[in-house]
């Protein structure tokens, strides 16, 4: 049998058989499709605008605030603020004028303990310079550690800072532990003669202190960034902090500070037994 008059009916049924239209796509599933479609975009659509609506709500409410209209916000009762952790992601906190604007409006606001957080070391390397040149004139005053911001441009009340960094997680908590267990070692610390490894909380803490990765716990902790997490933040400093999330620091407000510090002095912590 020659194979060109079979090649040549091969090709014509193929072309008429492509030309022809699926059979799955009859016109009921094409109207199904199309509903689907149109119901999926007036979702999209609906879920944008309530977005959008509630961006607008919450910036008037900082606008609000931030102008001193509402009088609840105007008097703030930090009594019970002790320290004050901020946390931000490793590339917002290359901007630091954000930062220095951010440091500005907590001491005018009154915090007097703050401790700066990015995984990555940034605002380390950006304040701690400043924050050890004035460590000695603040030494013995609010927790025994920090420094001022007088440096900073902000002629308001004087606060505190405190840098930490990824290398004071899990490194500092390897450190300390590093130092227990070689003090248990080296030494009987229990003047009977029998070594046993009971190791406190309180002996922890010094440890944690004797490797530079010591310090108070926060009593809240405000996040920036595109993440909602601690993005490292020591874990044992943080077992009654409350956190609450601020959205990214290039689009930070004023008001929405004012805001998170009043709700959290009306909040009541039951710490247990």
């Amino acid at each position: 049998m020659d194979s060109k008059p079979m090649e040549a009916f091969v090709a014509s049924e193929a072309s008429v058989f492509m030309n022809q239209p699926p059979p799955h796509m009859s016109r009921p599933s094409i109207i199904i499709k199309l509903i689907l479609g149109l119901l999926w975009t007036i979702t999209h659509l609906a879920i944008s605008f309530l977005n959008l609506w509630s961006h607008l709500i919450y910036s008037l409410e900082c606008y609000v605030i931030s102008s001193g209209l509402l009088r609840k916000y105007q008097n703030l009762h930090l009594g019970r603020l002790k320290c004050l952790a901020i946390v931000v992601d490793s590339k917002e906190a290359k901007s630091t004028a954000k930062v220095k604007q951010l440091l500005c409006w907590l001491s005018s606001m009154g915090v007097k303990y703050v401790c700066l957080y990015d995984i990555e070391g940034v605002l380390k390397k950006s304040f701690e310079p400043a924050v050890n040149a004035s460590r000695d004139r603040t030494a013995g005053e609010h927790f025994g550690i920090g420094g001022n911001i007088s440096d900073l441009q902000c002629s308001q009340r004087e606060m505190v800072i405190d840098c930490l960094s990824g290398s004071d997680g899990k490194e500092g908590i390897a450190k300390a532990g590093s130092l227990l267990c070689s003090t248990y070692i080296n030494g009987d610390t229990h003047g009977d003669g029998k070594r046993k490894p009971a190791f406190t909380e309180a002996d922890m803490a010094s440890a944690l202190k004797a490797v530079g990765c010591g310090g108070p716990e926060p009593d809240l902790l405000l996040m920036y960034g595109p993440a909602r997490c601690h993005l490292g933040f020591p874990a044992w400093r943080l077992r009654y902090t409350e956190i609450m999330y601020m959205g990214p620091l290039k689009s930070m407000k004023y008001g929405a500070i004012v805001k998170a510090l009043y709700n959290f002095s009306k909040k009541h912590q039951n710490y247990g037994k």
